[in-house]
């Protein structure tokens, strides 16, 4: 059986033009392609209470923490910075218990933009609330160019799980104003862009999690090495499911 991926939602302030309800909850399209095609069955989650995460444990074998709003600067022992975007604290709530119980049962995980930075900071870390705290960010993170076309380079450490999946210099997208900042202790930084902004972080004694700065599910489509970071993801995934389906 194919593995079964958690995709835990953003929500829609406004409403839509569809029903007329706010807060409804939603997953990106090209993140739910992006998993299909990579052999993967994605499974939306809503943010609900922290504390029935544990009922959907067994309903997933990998989970990707998608883009969306900042992470809530609470988490990791700041006060809002003035250049702060707009938080959701429900969803910070739900996808740090759900990340914390994701790597004690062993589930694979993946982050993209958003969720690299929850990552880290559900593990620990810290970020830079928006890159102008970062003195040595010069480069453009927030590309004007069309999201499914790539704007800058990054450097990958060699000796990575990365490395391994797509070489040392692949060329990115980035729609980012904030970044990891301090590496969580379960962490280790594998890129990096050429302002040294944090690009990707992996966990450090297995392969259980990667994730990325950029956005692979907008650029799959039209480039090898995104489609090589979901295929990554599903296979270590479906080792879960191997294991855990018997």
């Amino acid at each position: 059986m194919r593995p079964r991926i958690a995709l835990p939602a953003d929500t829609l302030a406004e409403a839509t033009n569809v029903i007329n309800e706010r807060n409804a909850a939603f997953a990106p399209r090209p993140a739910i392609e992006a998993i299909v095609k990579s052999g993967g069955v994605p499974v939306i989650f809503p943010s609900v209470n922290p504390e029935d995460v544990r009922d959907y444990m067994t309903l997933f074998d990998g989970v990707c923490f998608l883009g969306g709003a900042d992470v809530d600067p609470t988490f990791y022992g700041e006060e809002p910075f003035q250049k702060l975007g707009m938080t959701y604290l429900k969803r910070d709530l739900f996808e740090i218990e759900l990340l914390k119980q994701s790597v004690t049962a062993g589930k694979a995980i993946m982050g993209i933009c958003r969720g690299m930075q929850l990552i880290n900071v559900g593990l620990g870390g810290t970020l830079y609330q928006d890159l102008s705290q970062d003195l040595h960010a010069t480069l453009k993170h927030s590309q004007e160019a069309p999201g499914n076309m790539p704007s800058h380079h990054v450097t990958v450490d060699p000796h990575s799980r990365l490395n391994d999946i797509i070489g040392q210099r692949p060329y990115v997208n980035s729609r980012h104003h904030q970044a990891v900042k301090d590496v969580a202790p379960y962490l280790k930084v594998t890129a990096r862009a050429d302002d040294q902004v944090i690009e990707a972080i992996e966990s450090v004694d297995n392969d259980q999690i990667l994730a990325v700065q950029w956005h692979p599910e907008n650029i799959y489509k039209h480039y090898e090495d995104s489609r090589k970071l979901f295929k990554d993801f599903i296979n270590r995934s479906q080792k879960v499911a191997d294991k855990t389906r018997k």
